[in-house]
């Protein structure tokens, strides 16, 4: 399919149907919307259909479907892989859907798909409400949740898509269904944790729980106690108590060492809590100690900083169950050899009733008390990447004897079917199924494709 291949009249039809814009290359605000967080994708869609609605989402899917076009999805745009942007087909740019409605008595909010995590926050948190989601704020709610959604509430509360009661979604006939646990109750199973497979989400119902002030913060050791501060941190985070969660991460000093930071947050009572961090302030000591009383607002929004729009982005990451001094080794072996200053090497944990919840009870199938573990390379200069990328590559080697096969797919790139599976581990035959019902031509293939069960199987 080429730009051509869209007649004008179609195009000029769509126009009218729709609240929202159209634009094609050219046009105002098209290289604004085509831009996604990672800058190693550089895609130009034929159009883009800035959605307004939901009937805007419906007209779009029913344009790309009967024009035989690819069809991508932007939310948030915060996505490694850069799925959200297809390579000229028809994008639909969910951004501008950002309502939501908060429900303090029932504690439910009614989110659109284009919010980000930022603004979905301050909005429930005007009522000290608050619901699992990822930890830099500008990362959409849809991508994060239909991936699975860890973040820093997933001990005691579970993980996003744990949190979700309804989902009204455009599915690839052109219909609008709400998924619920009482309405197309498999769709409901496979939008949580299943991705972007199923349709175009034009909002989540969210379960909301009481959250203002979190004991947040982290701290950093010296150079000298990096391994023994990964071997306490890995004990200390076997046992802490569901209300904590944590994260290790692990980069390289000015002069070339190794540095280990573990950041909490705690959402029980902060006299508790103070009690339960003291182990990580004894530890060392730390060279470092930013652990303190913050609004929730605060810890969601703290990361952000290191994560402009314009670097260069390229990830690699598993599950890590267990730490032992060998991976240890591993680890800061290559954090003194990373090759940029803004590269990081991240544990965060799974734990709590995120890691409790049946395996079958929702697409997302790895639960265990365990590490998202994640090599986040980033770096300014596209002539870099080749250093980079190799680098990555040969710590996540380096490390595959200590990694489970599973992968948190919102940290997935383009890595081929073997890692799709991987990413959806027990649950894939049963996402194919799902699929083959609601999207048996595979639309929605713009993604960490499950494929549908005729297709999978050479139907």
């Amino acid at each position: 399919m080429n730009r051509s291949a869209v007649a004008e009249a179609a195009v000029q039809d769509l126009k009218t149907r729709i609240s929202g814009q159209v634009l094609r290359p050219g046009d105002e605000g098209y290289d604004h919307s085509r831009r996604v967080f990672n800058a190693m994708m550089d895609r130009s869609p034929a159009l883009i259909l800035r959605c307004a609605r939901p009937e805007d989402v419906i007209h779009g899917v029913d344009f790309a479907r009967e024009r035989g076009l690819d069809l991508s999805i932007k939310g948030g745009g915060h996505s490694v892989a850069g799925n959200a942007v297809c390579e000229v087909g028809l994008m639909l740019d969910m951004s501008g859907m950002k309502s939501i409605h908060v429900d303090p008595a029932r504690r439910i909010a009614v989110a659109e798909s284009g919010l980000t995590l930022g603004e979905f926050d301050a909005a429930t948190q005007a009522h000290g409400l608050a619901t699992t989601l990822g930890v830099v704020s500008m990362t959409g709610i849809a991508g994060l949740t239909l991936g699975g959604g860890i973040g820093w509430l997933n001990g005691k509360y579970g993980l996003a898509c744990d949190n979700l009661l309804s989902v009204d979604v455009v599915t690839a006939d052109g219909q609008l269904r709400t998924a619920a646990p009482d309405q197309h109750d498999d769709l409901f199973w496979a939008l949580r944790g299943g991705g972007g497979n199923f349709g175009v989400v034009v909002s989540f119902t969210y379960q909301l729980h009481p959250v203002v002030t979190v004991l947040g913060g982290g701290v950093s050791y010296p150079p000298n106690a990096a391994h023994e501060a990964l071997r306490r941190y890995h004990e200390f985070a076997s046992t802490c108590p569901d209300e904590l969660s944590t994260v290790a991460s692990i980069g390289r000093s000015s002069d070339g060492e190794p540095v280990v930071s573990v950041a909490v947050c705690w959402c029980g009572p902060l006299d508790e809590g103070e009690r339960v961090v003291r182990p990580l302030r004894e530890l060392g000591p730390p060279i470092a100690d930013e652990i303190q009383p913050m609004p929730y607002l605060t810890i969601q929004s703290a990361p952000d900083a290191g994560f402009p729009l314009g670097r260069q982005h390229y990830w690699k990451a598993s599950f890590l169950k267990d730490l032992p001094d060998q991976a240890i080794e591993t680890i800061l072996r290559f954090a003194a050899e990373i090759p940029s200053p803004y590269t990081g090497i991240g544990l965060q944990q799974m734990s709590g009733v995120a890691s409790r919840v049946d395996s079958a009870a929702t697409a997302f199938a790895h639960r265990a008390r365990q590490y998202d573990f994640l090599i986040l390379s980033q770096w300014d200069d596209p002539a870099d990447s080749p250093t980079n990328i190799a680098w990555t590559r040969s710590l996540f080697e380096a490390m595959s004897p200590f990694l489970e096969r599973g992968v948190y797919v919102n940290d997935l790139g383009e890595e081929g079917e073997d890692r799709v599976r991987a990413a959806y581990g027990g649950n894939y035959e049963r996402l194919a199924r799902v699929k083959a019902k609601y999207d048996p031509a595979n639309l929605f293939r713009l993604n960490h494709n499950v494929r549908p069960t005729n297709e999978s199987r050479g139907e």
